[in-house]
């Protein structure tokens, strides 16, 4: 799934078959560890590493429990749009986690963080369950609204809005997207997440840990939910059972976007058409370059991601000083697209050019913020250093796109990265569809490819593989050569004239 602002790649989002993503799935799980050190503990939710369960992330429910307020101090800034409420930070508000949770001990708990590297899953127990206009907490009480909405007047009326139907249990925050929504599409999108709850709570009692409860919807269904909005103006879908699918879903949740969803029907691959392929081989590049000439180098390690900006070949008209802030200025929105665009998270550092003006520091920092407030994410920006140093926290629930397309290379011993084994055996599937549109017809494509490539397609997208060449008519012939690296690959197209004139 890709969102455009016009021409231009804002965000990606990717999610295969055998992989699908794990984040906001609610599980039963059972406590294998209580680390009173850590004020954490480990849960096994039936995935390959236990989650980790911090302290703060743990709300005991139950009579036992009513003496302990989990609610937020009064006068707290609403939650960022769709995100589960923050910990309660007021001391003392919960007793150490070892007074708590036990070994053996079966808890409901939700995906915040999916399982990144060697890192297992970070979970939570305040759920959350996502609407098209609201956010169901049903261990929580508090009621938020989406800051994005301004009008004082507005977010009464959208607070009022759920009070009159509220029950005793649970919390609610009003989406950005319910922003001018009638009081009646509200409170039904509360039922509909009312009744979700009942059915998982329903599950979790005739269950034992661990135990899959509920997924949260797939990444088309997900992005039409989440990402799609007022400032969006068409979806193009290329495939339609997708297609039917999203039509289906807007009919029950947006149906006011029908007119706005088209099914794509030209023969060349709808990523090559809008020129998305080359965009996202760009975003895997260390280097970006400015408009002005300047660039940035994005480098990546196991703590944190440092972003270096340089004036490259822009030198300017005025003094030095200028030319910096120009560049640094200009760099600012270029940092927040990336961010957003290579969907980087955790720690963050950028090294803007030195700027020896305390004004012009000043300046740069306000323009980074200001750059930041269009990010969904929730972010931390710190103040910027005499050295031009600003570090950052964006928050991280998936992985980068770096690490869901790239993987260590081999050669150097895992010190760079090369395009990983499935995301060359996706190009070429895509590769064939675009050969076939642009030199049809064709009788055969020959693609020669690294022998790790070659097996992952026969082995695990031997049923694509299969589709494609029926839909195509062709034949695909699969070749191996040892001396392509795994995100190389050669292709010789075959068209019938040729195939007959050779008999």
């Amino acid at each position: 799934m890709a969102v455009m602002d016009h021409a231009r790649l804002k965000e990606i989002f990717i999610e295969r078959p055998r992989e699908r993503g794990l984040a906001g799935g609610i599980y039963k799980g059972s406590v294998t560890r209580v680390l009173p050190g850590m004020q954490a503990a480990f849960v096994d939710i039936g995935l390959e590493k236990a989650a980790f369960l911090p302290a703060a992330d743990f709300y005991p429910v139950g009579e036992e429990d009513a003496q302990f307020d989990f609610n937020p101090p009064t006068g707290e800034p609403p939650p960022t749009d769709g995100q589960p409420l923050p910990a309660d930070s007021r001391p003392p508000v919960l007793p150490p986690i070892e007074e708590r949770l036990r070994k053996g001990n079966e808890i409901i708990v939700q995906i915040a963080k999916e399982p990144i590297a060697t890192k297992g899953a970070r979970v939570t127990s305040n759920i959350s369950i996502p609407g098209r206009f609201l956010v169901y907490l049903p261990f929580n009480s508090h009621i938020g609204v989406s800051r994005r909405i301004v009008s004082e007047e507005e977010r009464t009326r959208l607070r009022e809005a759920v009070e009159s139907v509220r029950l005793a249990q649970g919390g609610i925050i009003l989406r950005t997207a319910c922003e001018g929504v009638s009081k009646r599409e509200i409170q039904y999108d509360l039922r509909v997440l009312r009744k979700i709850w009942a059915r998982i709570a329903k599950k979790a009692e005739s269950v034992s840990a661990p135990a899959h409860l509920h997924d949260d919807l797939d990444v088309i269904l997900r992005t039409m939910r989440d990402v799609v909005s007022t400032d969006v103006t068409r979806v193009l879908v290329d495939n339609r059972r997708d297609y039917e699918r999203i039509l289906d879903f807007v009919a029950t949740v947006m149906p006011k976007w029908r007119p706005r969803v088209e099914l794509y029907q030209h023969g060349e691959p709808i990523f090559e058409r809008y020129g998305i392929e080359g965009q996202i081989t760009k975003a895997l590049d260390r280097k970006v370059w400015l408009k002005s000439g300047g660039y940035l180098i994005i480098d990546h390690t196991e703590a944190l991601t440092t972003i270096d900006v340089n004036t490259g070949r822009f030198v300017g008209h005025d003094n030095q000083g200028e030319t910096v802030l120009r560049t640094n200025l200009e760099a600012t929105q270029l940092i927040v697209d990336q961010l957003r665009l290579r969907n980087i998270g955790g720690l963050i550092v950028i090294d803007f050019i030195d700027m020896e003006d305390t004004e012009h520091r000043k300046a740069v920092l306000a323009a980074l913020a200001d750059a930041l407030k269009s990010d969904k994410a929730r972010v931390k920006l710190l103040g910027i250093s005499e050295l031009g140093l600003v570090e950052m926290t964006r928050q991280r629930t998936r992985e980068s796109l770096l690490q869901r397309l790239c993987e260590p290379c081999p050669t150097c011993g895992g010190r760079g990265r090369v395009k990983a084994v499935a995301t060359t055996a996706y190009e070429i599937l895509r590769r064939v569809r675009r050969e076939a549109a642009v030199n049809a017809p064709l009788r055969q494509i020959v693609v020669t490819t690294h022998p790790h490539v070659a097996t992952f397609l026969r082995e695990h997208e031997a049923g694509a593989l299969h589709d494609l060449q029926r839909e195509l008519h062709l034949d695909v012939v699969l070749k191996e050569s040892g001396t392509l690296a795994t995100g190389q690959y050669e292709m010789t197209s075959v068209t019938a004239s040729a195939a007959a004139g050779s008999k």
